[in-house]
């Protein structure tokens, strides 16, 4: 492995540690905020869903740029559609959050966003299940767990006769 494919894995699995861990504990927190109508902490909760979610565009980029050579095998291919499948949950989580900070800041009390809240949840929850299968999929399907093609038998000599 090269410098540059050390350095790429470095700062593959250091975007994932230090953005998608952070984006799931945001997303999982805040329906809890959302039922105590805490409209601040909601608030908060979504810039850092939207931040932590546009970081994680890193894992994206820096794992593609490792990846290059193997992009056409399935655990790269399956693994980055459910990456997308995430953004554009995540994309729905954020328009959420936004719905809830403004229902929760309306002054009427009938509209105390459940319907936000329980999407939020399900939606987080998937996502979180999502993270995990990308997981999976990058530490048993990589290259060095892919079935290694057994070499094929040299053709046996036909023996000749001659007459």
């Amino acid at each position: 492995m090269s410098f540059f494919d050390k350095l790429l894995l470095w700062l593959h699995l250091g975007f994932a540690i230090f953005t998608i861990g952070p984006l799931t504990a945001v997303v999982s927190a805040t329906p809890r905020y959302i039922r105590a109508r805490d409209v601040a902490v909601v608030r908060y909760l979504k810039r850092a869903t939207r931040l932590f979610g546009l970081l994680t565009l890193g894992v994206f980029l820096f794992g593609a740029l490792l990846g290059g050579a193997h992009l056409g095998q399935a655990y790269l291919t399956v693994s980055m559609t459910l990456f997308v499948v995430n953004l554009v949950l995540l994309v729905i989580i954020d328009r959420d959050q936004a719905t809830a900070v403004v229902a929760l800041s309306s002054e009427s009390p009938e509209d105390d966003a459940k319907v936000q809240t329980g999407r939020i949840a399900a939606l987080g929850g998937i996502t979180a299940l999502i993270w995990l299968v990308i997981l999976v999929l990058m530490v048993f399907g990589g290259p060095s767990h892919s079935p290694t093609p057994s070499p094929s038998p040299s053709p046996t000599p036909v023996p000749t006769v001659t007459r």
